[in-house]
C-alpha cells in the first residue's frame, strides 16, 4: 500500500518542478548525464517530450586523457563524453602506441550498447580537450620497436580520445572492407556496392552523404579512394586516416563475399540522409577543408623505364624532363632538384606527385577514364634509379617534386581559418549566450556543432615550433565547439589539385584524395527544420 503513496508523491514532485517552465526545465535536463537523463525520460509525459526533443538535436562529445593507466585513461573519457545527454550513434576512440589495442577495444566497446558501431585505433598523435583540466592538449608520440625506448628517452606514449556522436537526419552504418588472406586481394568493388545499398535503402540515392574511412596501415589505400570517388556523387564527402592499426565492432557490419576467410584491411563509417527522419529534426551538414603543407618544386618529369618492387613496396625509375629526350637517372635527377633548393639536401621531406590517367569502373559497368594525383615518398637516388615509396607507376606518367614546407602549411592554416570565417558568417553563428553549450543554436539559426581533424604526423609541434597550430583556425572561429582530431600517416579529403595552388581548369579534373603533410578538417553543421503550422 506505501507504493501507491510515493508513486503519487512523485506524481506531485514532477508537477510542481513543471510549473517552472518548459524552456528552464529544458536547461536543467540538459546538463544531466547522458545515463541519468535517460531515467529522468520515465518521471513523467512532459519529461519525456522534452528529454526526446533534446536527444534529437545532434552532438558531438569528445575528451582525451594522458593517464598512464589504460583503465582509468578510458574510465575519465568516458565519464566526461556521457556527462551530457546524448544518444549515440558511433564511438571513435584513439589510444597510444604503449596500449593494448584489443584490451583498450574491449575495454571502450563494453560501455557503450551492443548495436553502437565503435572503432578503435593506434594513432600517431591525438588532440582533444583534456578531461582533467579542460583545456586543449596537442599530444603527438614517437614510435619505436620497443617500449624500452620510450622509457629510455623519457618519452610517455600513452593516452586515450573518445570521440562520441550523433548526427540528426542521419543514418550510420559500418561497412568493412574485406580482403582474402591468401593473395590479399582487396574486395573494392564489393565496399562500393554495399554503400551504394546501404545508402539507397536509407536516402533512397545510391550515394551517402559522407564516409570517415580508417586503412590499415598495411593496406595501399589509393586504388579503394580511386573508385570511391569515381563511384559516388561529389556531394559525397571522405575523410579519414589512411594508414594505422584499428578494430571494429558494428551490428550493421556487412561482409558481402560471404568469406570466411576474409580480414578487414579498412572499414567505413557511412552517414546517410534519413528519409524515415521524425517531423521536426532538421539538416546535418558536412563541410571539409584542407590545409596543405608541401609545394612543387622543379620543372615537370616523364617516367620512362619503371620497375615495382612489392616485396618491399617501393618503384624504381628513370624519368625525362618533358620536351627533352635524354633519359636521366636517380642521382642526376635529386642533382636537378637540389640546385633548385640551393643546395639544401636535407629538407623536412621530399615527395613526387604522380599524375596518372587510368581507366576505372565498377562491377560490370562500363569503364571510363579518370585522372588522379598521387604522392610517393622519395627515398634515394643513384646511378641507375630514383627510388620512391609505393606501386602503381606508369612508364608515360608525368611526375613533379614537392617539398614539405611549414611556413607554407601555417600560411595554409591561415587561409583555412578564413574559410571558416565565411563558413561562420554564411551559417550566422551565435556565441555560446545563444547555444546549448555545443555551439548549437538555439534560435532556430544555422550552427556548426562539431569537427574532426585528420593531420598529418609530420606536423605538429616540431614542424611549426609551436603547438596547436593545426587546431587554432578551428579553436578561433567556434570556440567552445567540441573539437577533436587524430595525427595519422595518410590524410584522407576527397578533392583535387586545386587545393595546392593549381587552380587551373585542367588541375580542376584532376583528382587527389590521399595527402601529404597536410590537414583535413571535418565541421558539422546544423539546420533546424522550419517551424510546423
Amino acid at each position: 500500500m506505501a507504493a501507491k503513496p510515493r508513486q503519487k508523491q512523485a506524481e506531485m514532485a514532477a508537477a510542481t518542478i513543471d510549473m517552472i517552465g518548459e524552456d528552464l526545465l529544458h536547461n536543467i535536463l540538459s546538463k544531466l548525464p547522458a545515463v541519468e537523463c535517460a531515467a529522468a525520460a520515465c518521471v513523467s509525459r512532459s519529461w519525456n517530450l522534452i528529454i526526446t526533443r533534446l536527444l534529437s538535436l545532434p552532438n558531438l562529445s569528445s575528451s582525451l586523457s594522458r593517464n598512464h593507466n589504460l583503465q582509468g585513461a578510458v574510465n575519465e573519457v568516458v565519464e566526461k563524453v556521457l556527462a551530457r545527454p546524448i544518444r549515440p550513434q558511433f564511438v571513435i576512440a584513439s589510444i597510444g602506441p604503449s596500449f593494448d589495442l584489443q584490451e583498450a577495444h574491449r575495454l571502450i566497446t563494453c560501455r557503450f550498447g551492443s548495436r553502437i558501431p565503435v572503432i578503435t585505433s593506434i594513432s600517431q598523435g591525438i588532440f582533444g580537450k583534456d578531461a582533467n583540466i579542460n583545456e586543449f592538449e596537442e599530444v603527438q608520440w614517437d614510435t619505436f620497436e620497443d617500449d624500452e625506448a620510450h622509457e629510455d628517452l623519457g618519452i610517455e606514449n600513452q593516452g586515450v580520445l573518445l570521440t562520441v556522436g550523433f548526427l540528426s537526419g542521419l543514418t550510420v552504418d559500418l561497412i568493412p572492407l574485406s580482403k582474402t588472406q591468401g593473395n590479399q586481394v582487396l574486395m573494392i568493388d564489393d565496399l562500393v556496392l554495399s554503400i551504394r545499398e546501404h545508402s539507397s535503402s536509407h536516402s533512397g540515392s545510391a550515394s551517402p552523404m559522407g564516409i570517415l574511412l580508417f586503412s590499415d596501415e598495411d593496406t595501399d589505400i589509393k586504388p579503394v579512394l580511386e573508385k570511391l570517388d569515381y563511384a559516388f556523387s561529389t556531394e559525397t564527402v571522405i575523410v579519414g586516416d589512411g594508414g594505422s592499426q584499428f578494430l571494429y565492432r558494428g551490428d550493421t557490419a556487412i561482409n558481402r563475399s560471404n568469406n570466411k576467410a576474409s580480414s578487414s584491411a579498412a572499414v567505413a563509417l557511412l552517414f546517410s540522409t534519413d528519409r524515415g527522419k521524425p517531423p521536426g529534426v532538421g539538416e546535418t551538414q558536412f563541410h571539409v577543408m584542407l590545409s596543405t603543407g608541401i609545394s612543387p618544386i622543379g620543372p615537370a618529369y616523364k617516367a620512362v623505364s619503371v620497375r615495382e618492387r612489392p616485396k618491399d613496396y617501393s618503384t624504381w625509375l628513370t624519368a625525362k624532363r618533358e620536351a627533352v629526350r635524354e633519359s636521366l637517372d636517380g642521382q642526376t635527377i635529386l642533382d636537378q632538384i637540389y640546385d633548385e633548393l640551393g643546395g639544401h639536401i636535407n629538407c623536412p621531406a621530399l615527395y613526387v606527385g604522380v599524375t596518372k590517367r587510368r581507366k576505372c569502373s565498377i562491377g560490370q559497368e562500363k569503364p571510363s577514364w579518370i585522372n588522379m594525383h598521387e604522392f610517393h615518398e622519395v627515398l634515394r637516388g643513384d646511378e641507375e634509379y630514383l627510388y620512391v615509396h609505393g606501386v602503381g607507376i606508369r612508364s608515360g606518367d608525368s611526375f613533379q617534386f614537392y617539398q614539405a614546407k611549414s611556413d607554407l602549411a601555417r600560411v595554409s592554416c591561415n587561409h583555412v581559418s578564413n574559410s571558416f570565417r565565411h563558413l561562420k558568417q554564411d551559417l550566422n553563428y551565435q556565441s555560446d549566450d545563444h547555444t546549448n553549450g555545443n555551439g548549437l543554436d538555439m534560435h532556430n539559426k544555422k550552427s556548426v556543432f562539431g569537427g574532426i581533424m585528420f593531420a598529418c604526423c609530420g606536423r605538429g609541434k616540431l614542424f611549426f615550433g609551436e603547438p596547436n597550430v593545426d587546431g587554432s583556425p578551428f579553436l578561433e572561429n567556434f570556440p567552445g565547439v567540441t573539437f577533436s582530431g587524430t595525427y595519422c600517416a595518410g590524410e584522407i579529403a576527397r578533392g583535387d589539385l586545386s587545393s595546392y595552388g593549381q587552380g587551373s581548369q585542367e588541375h580542376s579534373s584532376v583528382r587527389c584524395c590521399l595527402h601529404v603533410f597536410s590537414t583535413v578538417y571535418l565541421v558539422m553543421s546544423y539546420t533546424p527544420a522550419l517551424p510546423q503550422h
